[in-house]
């Protein structure tokens, strides 16, 4: 892989003004709700070849509700299919958004780790005696090895 370079700056002004907009967001969607993972993995999943299948149904029940028990809602399903179109490019531009984000944070994460690393090694060879031995240690405590415990054999 390339080596990346990201030198950049998010200052506190524009830092805040996204974070506003995502409030703003969650503002214009107050209907949003946070499901767990089991109501997640219990419901059916309206993908790209589902939504075919859920307009015709709803040609269908409009173009004939009379077989439909009166307790189905039509405007309900309606409703729903609406608001699901109204949703999914949003979700698109949010997930491209949240993957771009999340990328970049690896990406930055990992060049100022490596420059972390870079100052420890730099500070290990040449530090002794210039007053960063206490330094050099407590850099160090990140890679120390907990020593795992032998558990006695039993016989």
């Amino acid at each position: 892989m390339a080596e990346l370079k990201i030198s950049a700056k998010l200052s506190p002004v524009d830092r805040e003004a996204v974070m506003q907009a995502i409030t703003t967001i969650r503002e214009k969607l107050p209907f949003l709700v946070d499901l767990t993972t089991e109501e997640r993995k219990s419901l059916p999943k309206l993908g790209d070849k589902s939504r075919a299948f859920v307009s015709k149904a709803l040609e269908i029940a409009t173009q004939n509700p009379d077989f439909l028990p009166r307790s189905f809602d039509l405007d309900e399903m309606r409703r729903d299919i609406e608001l699901f179109e109204a949703l999914y490019p949003i979700l698109l531009s949010l997930t491209q958004l949240q993957e771009l984000v999340d990328d970049t944070s690896v990406a930055v994460g990992s060049e100022a780790y490596a420059a972390g690393l870079m100052v420890y090694n730099y500070a290990k060879a040449s530090g002794k005696g210039a007053g960063l031995d206490s330094m050099v240690d407590d850099l160090g405590r990140r890679f120390a090895r907990k020593s795992k415990k032998v558990q006695p054999q039993a016989l």
